[in-house]
């Protein structure tokens, strides 16, 4: 299948304007290092950096130790208590995976099949990153995110992020995975309903819209929003949703001892860098992801999937 025939089927699924708009943004803006997005300067595409990140690492005899702390993702369990949780929904769980970056490490993707082919879980959402790098193929991308979704079992529900074209979307549709661009979806579970919204990427190309997500959510309802980026927390907490689901800091990857990040490639406060956290009444969790990014190695932070459980509260808690 040819780029003009995506192209086609994003129109038709997404309207010619924002399937136009978003490739012409990538075309303009794949691969710049300084500018473009959130914050300034992205490292992620600087092949430079790549290079010289890995000669320092084996050069301090550090890279192989890092790679197998790449490979052992763990599976995390968060709970989020919320007041306005409808009955039916009590005990509803969510498996997280983000920041796969399917191409980067066979290992860790095989440990993601091994602890996900037995979960049980109501619902999956994938908070994007699927590829390696940033511009370029997507084949072995796609190739890889096959066998990832093969394993999967039940409502699949994916957003892009800044590593992922839009050209990705029709491939990851035809595996099952029901795309959220800026749109929403209703859950239901023994006559009662809750909202799954989703944002194109926010962090890069800027093509995430909350109020087109949201608009169809009444106030009162409960709604969870999916995005790769927590960057947008602000944003998400004043448009009246209850929990925030992303990724995309890896918590920093590379942390000193005690998971402290040396950077987090995000702008906002570090408390919403990893792991859950609150925005007035809103509850946010950023899950350090299953792959990595740049360099395929980890200190100091292990990779994750995260199980999450909604639990019906009067006070409304986060955590784990």
């Amino acid at each position: 299948m040819t780029d003009d025939d995506v192209l086609a089927i994003l129109e038709k699924r997404l309207g010619r304007r924002h399937a136009r708009q978003r490739l012409g943004i990538e075309r303009d803006h794949e691969a710049q290092v300084f500018g473009q997005g959130i914050n300034f300067f992205h490292i992620e595409n600087l092949t430079l950096g790549h290079m010289a990140i890995r000669a320092v690492l084996m050069a301090t005899g550090l890279y192989w130790r890092g790679l197998r702390n790449a490979a052992k993702v763990e599976l995390k369990r968060n709970v989020i208590g919320v007041p306005r949780l409808p009955e039916a929904f009590d005990g509803f769980t969510i498996l997280q995976l983000t920041d796969l970056h399917v191409d980067m490490s066979e290992a860790a993707m095989a440990r993601v099949i091994e602890l996900v082919k037995d979960l049980n879980y109501d619902l999956c959402i994938l908070t994007g990153d699927y590829r390696g790098k940033t511009w370029g193929p997507y084949e072995a991308s796609l190739a890889g995110m096959a066998k990832v979704c093969a394993a999967l079992k039940g409502p699949v529900y994916g957003v892009l992020g800044n590593h992922d074209t839009i050209l990705m979307v029709p491939g990851l549709e035809q595996m099952g995975v029901r795309m959220l661009l800026n749109e929403a979806e209703i859950v239901e579970r023994e006559g009662k309903r809750i909202h799954l919204a989703g944002v194109d990427d926010a962090h890069f190309y800027r093509m995430d819209n909350i109020e087109k997500a949201a608009d169809a959510i009444p106030h009162e309802e409960f709604s969870i929003l999916v995005t790769h980026t927590p960057e947008i927390y602000r944003q998400a907490a004043h448009a009246d949703f209850d929990v925030l689901l992303s990724g995309h800091t890896h918590g920093g990857q590379i942390c000193l001892p005690g998971g402290i990040p040396i950077t987090l490639s995000a702008v906002l406060p570090r408390g919403l860098g990893s792991g859950a956290w609150r925005h007035h009444e809103m509850i946010g969790y950023t899950a350090v992801g299953a792959g990595s990014s740049v360099v395929p190695v980890r200190f100091n932070c292990p990779p994750e999937i995260t199980l999450h459980r909604l639990t019906r509260t009067d006070a409304g808690r986060a955590g784990q």
